[in-house]
């Protein structure tokens, strides 16, 4: 049996977003653009969403312009597209263009996340804190649903680095993204880098989908800059 054709029409989860129900952890790997890593020329991100077993079960692909790319770097909007295995698009996650400064409460980021596209499933926010990240997951009521912490000031010299997925309380952590050391020259000369989610099995599908999103705003919040 073909591991993604899974059931269709499953109460509460969106269409497309079927395999998510049967997985508790996934792997963001972003492929390493050559002429990025050699003349520093941004383009548009790439990446393979993997399983626990390595085999790809999405591929997520930036759109902006250009310009956004080599003026406003880490910053810039973006939408990034979700594509299963067939090439439909199953999440769509967006991101405007804001200031950010963590000593200014009003330069916070966000992003929406749609699955399927047209069809808001959650957000994730930024919460102002002047030392350690912390952002904010709603549901697409704008209902806050969970909390993400990131670690102290100072982390950025760790191999890997952890942000907690906590309750709403902060008493229960229930999963964590982390980004993973890819060795020294990958780190050194590009902004490529792998994430790791995980995340409870029965946890509401359309949260599994924001957490694709919180990610991916994790990652151009502080590693997408060349170190």
């Amino acid at each position: 049996m073909n591991m993604y054709a899974v059931t269709t029409g499953i109460p509460g989860c969106p269409p497309g977003l079927e395999y998510l129900t049967q997985v508790d952890q996934l792997l963001i790997k972003q492929k390493v653009e050559l002429v990025e890593a050699l003349i520093g020329f941004e383009s548009n991100n790439k990446y393979e969403v993997r399983n626990a077993m390595g085999q790809n079960v999405f591929y997520a692909v930036e759109e902006n312009d250009c310009l956004s790319r080599q003026c406003c770097g880490p910053l810039r909007s973006f939408t990034i597209h979700i594509l299963d295995n067939f090439g439909q698009e199953v999440i769509t996650i967006t991101r405007p263009l804001k200031c950010m400064s963590c000593f200014f409460p009003c330069c916070l980021q966000e992003l929406e996340v749609q699955a399927p596209p047209g069809n808001t499933v959650g957000y994730v926010k930024q919460q102002w804190h002047p030392l350690s990240p912390k952002f904010l997951v709603a549901n697409e009521h704008n209902e806050p649903v969970l909390k993400i912490h990131g670690p102290f000031c100072g982390w950025s010299c760790l191999p890997d680095v952890d942000f907690e997925i906590l309750t709403m309380d902060e008493v229960s952590k229930i999963g964590k993204i982390s980004k993973q050391w890819t060795g020294l020259l990958r780190e050194a000369f590009t902004d490529s880098d792998n994430f790791g989610i995980q995340f409870p099995m029965d946890l509401d599908v359309r949260m599994k989908a924001v957490m694709i999103g919180a990610c991916f705003l994790i990652d151009f919040m502080f590693f997408e800059s060349t170190n």
